[in-house]
């Protein structure tokens, strides 16, 4: 349900043409503990910056740093959910305790409208490189690793927290909230959306990446001159390329068979023929 609602609302507010009016780019990781291990479910979205047209002819890049607006994005993603537990109540995918009062779904259902969401938006700090690599370390882990106990003993396990702090609970209270983080067989911790989506994997997507490679730009090679005169084509000193193709008119940036450049992209399903894999 938390996978679901946060997907379809980034994927709402995306076709929404007065927001984004394009298909972009979602990966999703399930994060489910804090530093006490306590059960607090959350899920990191890393977006792309914009996204593909509806008719697939352009790509629609965000405006500066700014994706959506968060408190749209909160009242959203409450809603979905809200309607997500209803429909799981009704249906008893979701049960409440046996010792619940009578008018607890009511309770619920109006507390979760009246309470404010909150949900965290902001650009990476150093880059995607950087969020990856921080998601990275919770994809194949579990609530709390070796490095983080300290001691176990008569008074139960000690174990280090956020900030340089400790927390001790009981042996039975620290298997219970450690097991409370272990998932279902078969449940999928990282999702991809939009287009990085498995129906998108070999058509949509592979469009986008065509809009967004860089044209490859060819500098005309000078008759004359030594090879330090070569000019850059951003203004600055020569490179190793362009001093070849000055010299020996031998353009290194494609591949002498096909001419499409060094390395050519296929579809993962493709099946590469002999010649696929052929480079300068």
């Amino acid at each position: 349900m938390l996978f679901r609602a946060a997907s379809q609302t980034l994927l709402a507010l995306a076709r929404d043409p007065r927001r984004l009016g394009a298909l972009p780019a979602i990966t999703m990781v399930l994060h489910t503990w804090t530093r006490e291990l306590l059960f607090h479910p959350h899920v990191h979205a890393v977006v792309s910056a914009g996204g593909l047209s509806p008719d697939g002819a352009r790509w629609v890049s965000t405006k500066g740093d700014y994706l959506f607006p968060v408190k749209v994005l909160a009242k959203l993603f409450r809603g979905k959910l809200r309607a997500a537990l209803i429909e799981g109540l009704a249906s008893g995918a979701v049960t409440l305790p046996p010792s619940s009062a009578p008018d607890v779904l009511d309770q619920l259902c109006t507390a979760l409208y009246r309470t404010d969401w909150l949900v965290y938006a902001k650009a990476p700090f150093g880059g995607a490189e950087q969020v990856y690599a921080y998601l990275g370390r919770y994809t194949h882990r579990v609530g709390i690793s070796n490095a983080r106990l300290r001691s176990m003993d008569e008074r139960g396990v000690t174990f280090a927290t956020k900030g340089g702090g400790q927390c001790t609970l009981s042996g039975v209270e620290f298997l219970r909230r450690f097991v409370d983080h272990v998932l279902p067989k078969g449940f999928t911790r990282i999702r991809h959306y939009g287009l990085l989506a498995p129906c998108h994997a070999t058509t949509t997507l592979e469009r986008a990446r065509v809009l967004l490679t860089p044209k490859p730009t060819t500098p005309k090679p000078t008759a004359t001159g030594p090879a330090a005169t070569v000019p850059s084509v951003d203004g600055g000193p020569p490179t190793w390329v362009e001093r070849l193709l000055a010299l020996t008119g031998i353009d290194a940036d494609r591949c002498a068979r096909c001419g499409a450049g060094r390395l050519v992209r296929r579809p993962l399903d493709a099946r590469p023929t002999s010649s696929s894999w052929d480079t300068s």
